[in-house]
């Protein structure tokens, strides 16, 4: 025997695994399919010439070995218990806030937490022993599972052999297995020209999948793996979640994607909505989120009940979904430019409601999940009410299908549309073109921004047909228009004359809403406020350079280079002149100066104060807006740093936590009464916390 053929195998070997990494845990993979299939039968002819080199954690396995007889049934090192179920945020029992409350009394503090996707797959648990697979076992009772570990080597995201010299002992990674909705698709179209029944959902195939006798069966559905949590180990010292997931990444296994890791239930819950919000990004089925101690011993701290660990919830959420066909793909362009493919559906009924269209989101997406014109698709609502395409049902193509083209120009304006440099969107870069104008207007009229009543879309769009609004300036010059507005369909004088007034009145708007509703990208409402107070009028912004921009609080370079780019162009100087010249506010350098001077001075100043409840005597815009004048933060989490909680009526966990906190609460009259207080000192005086008959 020569050295040649040993090396060469063990080459092939080690490139393998480092492909097989980057493909399932990074995302990133440096050669084309056929490439790595190539090295694969390379290394399998090899092997076949030289049976004596032959490993059972080569790469080569993943292929699929014989046949079993059956499935051995073994215990558990550490039982693999279900976790608690939640479907609330809120509430006294069965909510998210309750697990938090519970966690914080039994700890005696605040624990940092962290969240992932709940994948809907099976439950797998993997046994590495000194970094090779061993063994790999079912969920089955929790206390024993099957031992499926011939089909476990053919997965996808669990290699034979782990990566890296700090490879402990013996370790158990316990985690998901799972079909991609891609994969799906391809499986159940290869079933119906098989002339199969189609799988009903990637789930019920996945575990049908591992209880199959022949390997080679099981590698022909493509399961593919996420790792969340650790088992049985020995000779590891991990202090929390996070330390363990990075391990398990280095040796080359994936793990649940965007999981995260928070100091607070507050910022948890905050990533929980963005989650949710990504729903539609994700290859596969998901049905709800885990939230976890991130540190292993306050775990340990906590232990388990008979049935589930106390340091974990899933928050899960009803799953609807239904079959329909896409008829068509619209595109609809935003106030930003930006073209959004929307799905124009067969109407189907998902939880009660009847569904006809739902955001494709963007060109890459079309891309991801492969749609055509004419396709048959699942539609889904989960977590939230806004339905998403989860995936392409390709079995039910008939060849009558078509590509959707996803245009090349504006479908309004039919200027070339510009992909934005590193993203994924596609926008249309003419700031005059008629739909970013209605789209731009409605938000220039909107609570958000300048606030005029009556100027609602249904009006905008027979304001812009009639070429009465061709800019935002043209509002205002609707003053002069009356005979021409009174001529409209389905309006009155005094709809006209209220319309006007609530014009009129806007002009005196204070300039962080006019750069709010200028709608400049990046820039929202707290960045308007940003800017409004560094500079205090809108030359002085207009002239800032970017440097000068991107030093202001919360704003940066991103942002900085936007504002710079609208004041520079003739289309934001145009804009700027024409509502200087019709009176609008465009604030005064010296009275920010002055306005300043009196936050700093504010009984509020310094402090961050959170609303909550139902409130009388103000509205959530003008109490937030006192709170800046006074000098204040207005925040929307209550934490050891909240200074005032104001409580209205119906006030929930934030009026909880803030007495767990020791937070002073005041109802709405006792905040006016700060408000008039020359300082601070008198806040912590009996009589300015809100009375305990109001909530107790």
């Amino acid at each position: 025997m020569t050295a040649s053929p040993r090396a060469e195998i063990d080459s092939l070997r080690a490139d393998l695994r480092r492909h097989d990494a980057l493909y399932y845990v990074h995302a990133t993979p440096v050669i084309a399919d056929h490439e790595y299939d190539q090295l694969m039968q390379r290394l399998i002819a090899l092997e076949e010439a030289h049976p004596e080199l032959a490993t059972d954690d080569s790469p080569s396995r993943k292929v699929g070995g014989e046949p079993i007889e059956g499935f051995v049934t073994v215990e558990h090192r550490v039982p693999m218990l279900s976790i608690e179920n939640v479907y609330t945020e809120e509430g006294d029992k069965g909510s998210v806030r309750k697990f938090d409350a519970d966690v914080r009394k039994d700890l005696g503090g605040q624990p940092a937490y962290s969240i992932e996707f709940k994948i809907d797959g099976v439950s797998l648990a993997l046994i590495y022993e000194d970094g090779r697979l061993t063994r790999a076992l079912t969920r089955g009772d929790g206390r024993r599972g099957d031992d499926v570990t011939n089909n476990a080597r053919t997965m996808g995201g669990v290699p034979l052999r782990l990566l890296g010299d700090d490879v402990p002992p013996v370790i158990e990674i316990r985690g998901e297995a799972y079909i991609a909705n891609s994969d799906f698709a391809h499986l159940r179209a290869e079933q119906s020209a098989a002339g199969e029944a189609p799988f009903a959902n990637p789930r019920n195939a996945c575990a049908g999948a591992l209880k199959l006798l022949d390997p080679k069966q099981c590698a022909a559905r493509r399961l593919r793996f996420f790792a969340h949590s650790v088992g049985y180990s020995e000779g590891t010292a991990y202090r929390t979640h996070h330390e363990f997931l990075q391990s398990v990444a280095r040796w080359g296994i994936p793990t649940t994607p965007r999981c995260a890791t928070l100091a607070n239930m507050d910022e948890t819950l905050a990533t929980a909505h963005q989650l949710m919000d990504e729903l539609h990004t994700l290859d596969f089925e998901v049905d709800g989120l885990v939230i976890k101690l991130d540190d292993l011993a306050q775990r340990n701290e906590l232990g388990s009940t008979s049935k589930s660990p106390r340091w974990v919830i899933a928050y899960k959420w009803e799953k609807y979904e239904a079959e329909t066909r896409i008829a068509d793909i619209l595109i609809q362009v935003g106030k930003t430019g930006t073209l959004t493919p929307v799905a124009c559906l067969e109407p189907v009924e998902i939880a009660g409601t009847t569904v006809s269209r739902a955001s494709l989101h963007n060109r890459d997406e079309i891309a991801r999940l492969g749609i055509q014109i004419g396709d048959r698709v699942v539609v889904e609502k989960a977590g939230k009410i806004i339905p998403h395409v989860v995936r392409v049902e390709a079995h039910h193509r008939d060849g009558t299908q078509r590509p959707f083209e996803f245009p090349t120009v504006c479908p309004e304006c039919q200027t070339a549309v510009e992909q934005d440099e590193g993203g994924v969107y596609v926008r249309c870069p003419n700031p005059t073109c008629p739909a970013q104008l209605r789209e731009g207007l409605r938000y220039f009229a909107s609570r958000a921004a300048m606030d005029i009543e009556g100027l609602g879309a249904k009006l905008i769009e027979q304001l812009t047909d009639k070429k009465l609004l061709t800019s935002f300036a043209d509002i205002y010059r609707l003053a002069d228009r009356r005979t021409e507005l009174l001529e409209l369909d389905r309006v009155g004088e005094k709809s006209i004359d209220n319309l006007l007034k609530g014009i009129a009145d806007s002009k005196d708007r204070p300039l962080w809403r006019l750069l709010t509703a200028l709608n400049l990208r990046h820039v929202g409402v707290r960045t308007a406020q940003q800017l409004a107070e560094r500079f205090g009028a809108m030359p002085a912004i207009a002239t800032a350079s970017e440097a000068e921009l991107a030093h202001v609080d919360e704003v940066g370079d991103v942002i900085a280079k936007s504002v710079r780019a609208f004041f520079a162009s003739d289309y934001g100087q145009c804009i700027v002149s024409d509502l200087t010249d019709l009176g609008l506010n465009m604030g005064d350098a010296a009275a920010a100066a002055a306005n300043a001077a009196a936050k700093a001075a504010g009984v509020l100043f310094g402090k961050t104060v959170v609303v909550t409840g139902t409130l009388t005597r103000f509205t959530r815009d003008q109490i937030q807006e006192l709170i800046q004048q006074h000098g204040g933060r207005a925040s929307n989490s209550v934490s050891k740093k909240t200074d005032f909680v104001v409580a209205g009526t119906d006030a929930g966990s934030k009026l909880n936590k803030a007495r767990d906190l020791g937070v002073t609460v005041l109802d709405e009259a006792a905040f006016e009464t700060l408000l008039t207080q020359p300082t601070v000192a008198p806040v912590a005086a009996p009589t300015l916390k809100t009375p305990p008959s109001l909530f107790d």
